[in-house]
């Protein structure tokens, strides 16, 4: 087999429809679109939430409170913490490199799921639970969260 003589699988290239072009092609005229109106002319595109012209709905609705715009934490469970060493220091890179969240660089919070085994952990994540961090240091462990006004 050559290159001049790769073509498509058959049925995979679908010819686009040719509108406007005479009478006799059956789109011709007004192409498909109808008689007048709006979505007859050129250049009307009515996107997401169009409605005909009016407002649209959520921009009719009142708005109440806010939306603070932040980063979802990824959750680490104390259990999850078992597979890690006495002594270890465990942070965003180590908990990455375990496969315990995708991103060391993205917040990380610590709660109180599941039962610590391991003794003497140096944890340092952003945010930790009140019931996490009192498990880790019943465990002669020491616990460090960089968001310090979070902590709950």
């Amino acid at each position: 087999m050559k290159l001049n003589e790769l073509k498509p699988a058959r049925g995979s290239k679908k010819t686009r429809r040719r509108v406007g072009r005479g009478l006799g092609s059956g789109r011709g005229k007004t192409a498909g679109r109808g008689q007048k109106g709006q979505k007859s002319r050129s250049g009307f595109s009515g996107g997401h939430g169009w409605e005909g012209g009016r407002s649209r709905l959520i921009m009719r609705l009142p708005k109440r409170g806010f939306n603070r715009d932040r980063e979802p934490y990824q959750v680490v469970n104390l259990a999850d913490l078992n597979g890690f060493a006495e002594g270890d220091r465990v942070d965003g890179a180590s908990l990455a490199a375990r496969g315990l969240v995708r991103k060391a660089d993205k917040p990380i919070k610590l709660l109180g799921d599941g039962e610590l085994e391991v003794k003497k952990l140096t944890v340092e994540v952003d945010a930790v639970s009140r019931a996490a961090a009192e498990a880790v240091r019943a465990a002669g462990g020491d616990v460090t969260a960089h968001d310090a006004a979070e902590e709950s």
